[in-house]
């Protein structure tokens, strides 16, 4: 029997919730399906997104106080991945310049958001880079 039947939510904690809303709203086109206003059902005001039928949930609170490696990665189409560049560009906020990665694993982009939650865009899946790593043994 399996128990885990998959993800079911991202929860992340934000300063400025509107202010994060609306760069998750232009960089990922999240789509808001849930605002608590001024009522806290959980520990403070919150707002629930679809990205890319994930379920995003962002809570406002103390961000994290330092940047780490830890990310989410978010699958995209390599033909999208220049118009999400531009995207996070014109949003303002940090974007790293792209590491090096051996042929056959895809292109990644990683940015952090007002909150020092790293984010990439990663154009691989798993088969291709586990394929690409065989070659390697």
């Amino acid at each position: 029997m399996q128990v885990i039947s998959g993800l079911s939510h991202i929860t992340l904690i934000v300063k400025d919730l509107e202010k994060t809303a609306a760069l998750y709203k232009r960089i990922f086109e999240a789509q808001e399906i849930y605002s608590s206003a001024e009522h806290t059902f959980s520990l403070a005001r919150e707002k629930f997104f679809l990205v890319g039928g994930l379920w995003l949930y962002l809570m406002e609170g103390e961000p994290l106080p330092q940047r780490t490696y830890n990310h989410i990665a978010f699958k995209v189409e390599e033909n999208a991945l220049e118009d999400f560049i531009d995207r996070i560009h014109s949003s303002g906020v940090e974007i790293k310049p792209e590491r090096p990665r051996v042929a056959g694993e895809g292109r990644s982009i990683y940015f952090y958001d007002y909150d020092n939650h790293l984010f990439e865009l990663h154009t691989g899946t798993l088969e291709e880079r586990l394929a690409r790593y065989a070659r390697e043994e």
